[in-house]
């Protein structure tokens, strides 16, 4: 059974006054009242994620998007650790192929693979969202000098997974 305490405090009742305007107060001569009884409250709202923006709007393209290019070699686009939205743009020749792969330092681990196999030039439009923990990098590779792969990134959530806000553009 659940037990009532009366509760006389000035500074509780001037910090709910204050953080609670609506209520107006409770008076003079009115006291607060506690209780030993648990009420669960139960937050469903997007704020109780820790994000007050929409998951798709969350990964809007803003000024802190990164670019990579690859272009007859290998080059490093993300060597820092969290989650990452990746878009990419493929341009192959006869015979090229573009890879992205995830780096330990030793081993590459392909995660995308882009070919082409015929006489015609192909252009391949593809979008993931990658997990770098610590010590591993995204690198880009295109095999010919006549081919190219381009990657636009930018970080999402941090490496435990709290969602990073894009960043307001600013001159």
């Amino acid at each position: 059974m659940a037990q009532e305490f009366t509760i006389n405090s000035s500074t509780i009742e001037s910090k709910i006054n204050q953080l609670l305007p609506s209520q107006g107060g409770f008076g003079a001569g009115i006291d607060f009242s506690a209780s030993t009884m648990v009420i669960p409250i139960v937050d469903l709202t997007e704020t109780a994620e820790g994000s007050s923006v929409r998951l798709d709007l969350q990964k809007a393209v803003d000024n802190a998007t990164t670019r990579s290019v690859a272009s007859n070699g290998t080059t490093v686009a993300i060597n820092t650790t969290g989650f990452f939205q990746i878009n990419v743009e493929s341009i192959l020749s006869s015979g090229g192929q573009n890879t992205i792969d995830i780096f330990d330092g030793s081993t590459a681990n392909v995660v995308r693979e882009y070919g082409s196999f015929s006489a015609l030039q192909r252009y391949s439009d593809d979008n993931f969202i990658v997990f770098l923990s610590a010590g591993l990098s995204l690198r880009i590779t295109c095999s010919n000098s006549a081919s190219q792969i381009v990657i636009f990134s930018r970080q999402i959530a941090d490496i435990t997974g709290n969602l990073v806000n894009p960043l307001l553009f600013t001159s």
